[in-house]
């Protein structure tokens, strides 16, 4: 199990499960009807999609893997060749035969992502050689399509229109900008092997410096408008929340040693801790 969890890589996995949850509470508090066989078989669709997406990415590159991840199924040795192809395969199958029991909202959040993921990893359009159009993946996967696809398929699910409220724009928009920042970390811990294979990242092309001041600047910007803005419309605990998770991304960044390879894995993954407040929050209050 831990093995799977390393070759889904768990973050994305728990980072997919908040935000499907997030969504769905938001739905049935707008709409006042729940549907928790819906929720499991959305939730199910997305996993098997994101188990896809990351396992692809590691069946593609491997040889980078071996430097930067060595800990990685594939790249170990724990998960022959075979058995990566074979997993992918499976959970492709598996997402685009569950996703069509709900069309079109959960079909097109599905194949759409699919689609996406698999551009950025496999040639020849391996769109991940390319730091603009990388971030451009994560961007409309994590920012656009999870966030307004599935809240329409949720809310149309349990029997409304195709309505977008007010708290789901501010979570698309605070989410957008979180595609970007992890868009940009992710590489800082991995300049070796991305240099090595010719993957030119924007830590690369300018430097781990460049990347943490702009990407923290502009996440800071963004948490700190997202809580001022929910105050003002009235939206207190919303608006605590997202205050709280300015603090604690701020403390994050305060223990940050770009010198020290260990240290800017930790940075990296206290990010996604924030990530995942972000959804936790908006599950509660928004």
């Amino acid at each position: 199990m831990v093995t799977f969890l390393r070759f889904g890589r768990a973050h994305t996995l728990i980072g997919t499960t908040l935000s499907l949850l997030a969504l769905y509470l938001m739905a049935a508090r707008h709409t006042g009807v729940e549907d928790w066989w819906m929720f499991g078989i959305s939730l199910f669709s997305c996993l098997a999609a994101n188990v896809y997406i990351t396992g692809l990415n590691q069946v593609t590159d491997v040889e980078i893997d071996r430097i930067n991840k060595p800990y990685l199924p594939l790249a170990s040795g724990a998960y022959s060749m075979r058995t990566g192809k074979v997993i992918v395969g499976v959970c492709l199958f598996l997402a685009i035969a569950t996703s069509l029991v709900y069309m079109p909202w959960l079909t097109a959040t599905v194949l759409s992502s699919l689609l996406i993921g698999t551009a950025y990893s496999v040639e020849p359009v391996r769109l991940k050689k390319y730091h603009f159009w990388a971030a451009f993946c994560i961007i409309v996967v994590r920012g656009l399509i999870v966030n307004l696809l599935l809240y329409l398929h949720f809310r149309t699910s349990l029997g409304a229109g195709p309505q977008v409220q007010g708290t789901v724009w501010l979570l698309t928009t605070v989410i957008f900008v979180f595609g970007i920042i992890i868009a940009w970390f992710k590489d800082l811990p991995d300049t070796e092997g991305d240099e090595a294979h010719g993957i030119k990242t924007l830590t690369l092309l300018q430097s781990r410096e460049w990347v943490y001041n702009r990407g923290g600047l502009l996440l800071t910007v963004t948490l700190f408008l997202a809580a001022a803005y929910s105050f003002w419309v009235g939206w207190v605990y919303l608006g605590v929340g997202l205050a709280a998770l300015l603090v604690s991304y701020r403390f994050v960044a305060s223990r940050l040693d770009l010198k020290d390879q260990a240290s800017i894995a930790r940075f990296y993954q206290g990010t996604w801790v924030v990530f995942f407040g972000v959804y936790l929050v908006f599950a509660v209050f928004g």
